[in-house]
């Protein structure tokens, strides 16, 4: 069977996971997916994926992002991200609007729990739309 990148399983189910642990590998893995398309396109000079990369991956973008997905969402989904936007994470964002940061961390939560669901394909959709493919 194939095991794709889930080298370690967390310790609890993914429903019962902290939002902000969601939110935390969310993050690692919404950077990966945005660098894997980026490397997928034709400019390749670092200085330019960089830039392009922070395009998707500022709180303000993936504020952005999170409300054109909105309408889209299972009722699962919404819920994941209403307990991601509602998550104390304990710190305060250095270089974004609170407002952004609290809405980014929701975006994250929903990647990290789709991620840690093995729901390959959702991820590819939502991501699809991030890159209007």
């Amino acid at each position: 069977m194939e095991e794709g990148l889930w080298f370690h399983a967390p310790n609890k189910p993914v429903h019962l996971m902290n939002p902000i642990v969601l939110a935390y590998i969310g993050d690692a893995v919404f950077e990966m997916m945005v660098r894997q398309y980026l490397i997928s396109r034709s400019n390749h000079k670092l200085h330019h994926l960089h830039r392009q990369a922070t395009q998707f991956v500022s709180a303000k973008a993936q504020r952005i992002l999170l409300e054109k997905w909105q309408p889209i969402l299972t009722e699962e989904e919404a819920d994941i991200v209403r307990r991601g936007r509602n998550a104390k994470s304990g710190t305060s964002p250095k270089n974004a609007d609170p407002a952004d940061y609290q809405q980014a961390t929701a975006l994250e939560c929903l990647i990290g729990y789709l991620y840690y669901g093995k729901q390959v394909s959702r991820l590819r959709e939502l991501m699809a739309i991030a890159f209007d493919e």
